[in-house]
C-alpha cells in the first residue's frame, strides 16, 4: 500500500522537481512530517515552529516528506515528494487522471469527510474575516450526487499535449500530440487529454471520444493557443434533467477546405449520436474560447434545451448560465426561498439574477420580483423563462450593479422587503452593499460561491443587519468549493 502510494506520486505529479536555480541553494528536504488540516484552496497545511507550510494532493493524517518551493515570512508552499506513511482517511481516487488534471482534488477523501471538512472552511472564514455575531451553522447538505453530477462540461483541443516530467526526461514522444481534454494548472498552453471524466453522464466521454477519433482519422489540425491557428479548438457538451443534450463544438477556420470539413465532423456527430437534441458550432476567431459574443449557429436540432424543478421549466441556450448541478440547485433554491419568508404580500429584488431561475423560483410566492444582471442575453432568458412559466409578476432589468441599484432606481420600484443577492465570487462591490443598507429590506438572503468574499461582505452589512442562519450547500463533491446561504434580518 505505501509503496502503491509513492509510485502514485511520482508518476501523478509531473510538477515534483527537487531542483532550485543555481543560485539558491533548495530548501532542506523535510522527512516524516504530519499534515494536520486542510487549508484553502484545496490544499492542506502543517504547522513546523510559527511557519505554516500548505501542501496541494495530501490531506490530515498523511505522513509525508515535504520539499519548499516557496517561503515567506509567516508561511511556505511545499510539494509532497513521499508519502511515508497514508491517512487512515485516505481512499483510492475513481479517476484515472486524479493528480494531474488539477480538478477533484479531494478523490481521496471519503465523501462524508470532504462535507466536514466545507462545513469547518465555512466556519472559520466566517469567523476570521467577517467577525460578526454567527448562529449555530446548519449541517451542511451534501450532494444528492457525489458522481456524473455535473449537468456541462468543457474541453479544450490543443495541439500540446502535457507530458509528465518522466516521459520528458525518457525522451519519450507520442506520434500525434494533439488531444481534447482540460488544461493543466499552470500550463495554459497544454491540455492533459481526457479518456474518462466521472462528473457527468458517461454519453458525454463517448461524444468526445468519437470526436477525438474522427479527427485524429481525417487529419484535422488542432488549436495552438500561442500562434493563433489551428481547426479543432473546444468542445461544450451539456445535458438535462429533461434527457436532452446539447454539443457545440468551436472551430478556428485557418484556410481553404476547413469549413467543408467541420460539416463532416458535424454530420458524423449527428449521425452517430441521435440522443443529441441540440448540435451547434461557431466559427471562433478570437484569442479566447468564450462564445458570448459569437454567432453560435445551429447544424442539428434546436437552439436550446430545458430544463425543470417543480412546475416550472427553464429554456437553456448555448450562452444560457444554469447550475451545472441540476439536483443540487433545487436544494440550494429551496433555502434561498425557505430564508425568504415569503407570504405572497413583498416585493422582491433578486440580485445577479443571472437567467431569473432565482427569481422565477419564487415569483408565486411573492407580490413581484424585480431581477438586476450585468449580461443583456441572461436578461432576456430570464424574460423567455417568465413568459415560458406564465409568470407575469417579474421585471428584469441588464447592467452593472453598482450603477443600476441606486437610489433613484429604489425611489422608482419601490423599497424591497426581501433582497436575495446571488453575486459572482468576487463578492459584492461597496456601494451595492450601502445600497442595500439604505433600502433597508427586512431580510437579506445571501447566497455565496465563496464564503471568504461572503465574510467581508456580511461585516460591512453588520451595522444594520444580523446573521440569523447559515445553511451550507455542497454543489461540487470531490472539490474544496462550497456554497453558503446566510439569512440577514435588520436590527
Amino acid at each position: 500500500m505505501i509503496l502503491a502510494i509513492r509510485i502514485f506520486f511520482v508518476t501523478l505529479h509531473p510538477k515534483y522537481d527537487t531542483s532550485m536555480s543555481r543560485k539558491k541553494k533548495p530548501f532542506p528536504i523535510l522527512e516524516g512530517v504530519t499534515i494536520t488540516d486542510i487549508a484553502a484552496e484545496g490544499k492542506s497545511l502543517v504547522r513546523i515552529d510559527d511557519l505554516v507550510v500548505f501542501v496541494p494532493w495530501v490531506i490530515p493524517g498523511d505522513v509525508v516528506d515535504l520539499q519548499i518551493k516557496r517561503k515567506k515570512h509567516k508561511y511556505a508552499e511545499a510539494e509532497a515528494i513521499k508519502i511515508v506513511e497514508p491517512s487512515p482517511l485516505r481512499i483510492q481516487p475513481m479517476c484515472e487522471h486524479f493528480g494531474v488534471c488539477g480538478g477533484c482534488k479531494w478523490q481521496m477523501l471519503p465523501y462524508d469527510e470532504q462535507l466536514k471538512f466545507k462545513q469547518k472552511q465555512i466556519h472559520d472564514q466566517l469567523t476570521r474575516i467577517g467577525k460578526v455575531e454567527l448562529p449555530e451553522f446548519r449541517p451542511i447538505m451534501g450532494s444528492v450526487k457525489t458522481a456524473e453530477y455535473r449537468n456541462k462540461l468543457e474541453y479544450g483541443c490543443c495541439n500540446k499535449r502535457w507530458l509528465t516530467r518522466e516521459q520528458v526526461a525518457s525522451g519519450f514522444k507520442y506520434d500525434n500530440m494533439n488531444g481534447i481534454g482540460f488544461h493543466t494548472t499552470g500550463a495554459f498552453d497544454k491540455i492533459l487529454p481526457i479518456e474518462k471524466c466521472h462528473l457527468m453522464d458517461d454519453l458525454h466521454n463517448r461524444i468526445r471520444n468519437s470526436i477525438r477519433d474522427y479527427a485524429f482519422d481525417n487529419g484535422f489540425t488542432f488549436y495552438d493557443i500561442r500562434n493563433h491557428n489551428g481547426l479543432l479548438r473546444d468542445i461544450i457538451i451539456r445535458n438535462s434533467n429533461t434527457g436532452e443534450w446539447m454539443v457545440i463544438i468551436q472551430f478556428h477556420y485557418d484556410e481553404e477546405g476547413d469549413e467543408q470539413k467541420a460539416m463532416g465532423l458535424l454530420q458524423f456527430v449527428a449521425d452517430k449520436y441521435p440522443e443529441i437534441t441540440s448540435l451547434m458550432y461557431v466559427n471562433n476567431q478570437k484569442f479566447n474560447d468564450t462564445i458570448g459574443d459569437q454567432e453560435v449557429l445551429t447544424y442539428k436540432g434546436n437552439d436550446h434545451i430545458f430544463e425543470t424543478m417543480e412546475d416550472l421549466k427553464f429554456k437553456v441556450g448555448p450562452k444560457s448560465f444554469y447550475q451545472t448541478n441540476t439536483e443540487q440547485a433545487y436544494h440550494l433554491y429551496c433555502v434561498a426561498r425557505e430564508f425568504a419568508a415569503l407570504t405572497g404580500n413583498e416585493l422582491v429584488y433578486d440580485l445577479y439574477t443571472g437567467t431569473g431561475t432565482i427569481a422565477n423560483f419564487v415569483a408565486k410566492k411573492a407580490r413581484q420580483v424585480i431581477g438586476i444582471e450585468y449580461v443583456p442575453e441572461a436578461i432576456e432568458d430570464a424574460k423567455v423563462n417568465s413568459q415560458l412559466n406564465n409568470i407575469d409578476n417579474t421585471l428584469f432589468y441588464a447592467g452593472d450593479m453598482k450603477d443600476i441599484l441606486v437610489d433613484d432606481f429604489i425611489s422608482e420600484h419601490g423599497r424591497p422587503d426581501v433582497i436575495i443577492t446571488d453575486p459572482p465570487r468576487a463578492g459584492m462591490h461597496p456601494d451595492v452593499v450601502q445600497t442595500i443598507i439604505n433600502a433597508a429590506p427586512k431580510r437579506i438572503v445571501y447566497v455565496s460561491c465563496n464564503p471568504a468574499t461572503q465574510a467581508r461582505d456580511l461585516q460591512l452589512l453588520d451595522e444594520a443587519y444580523k446573521v440569523k442562519a447559515v445553511q451550507p450547500v455542497d454543489m461540487f463533491p470531490h472539490t474544496p468549493h462550497v456554497e453558503n446561504v446566510v439569512l440577514l434580518e435588520k436590527r
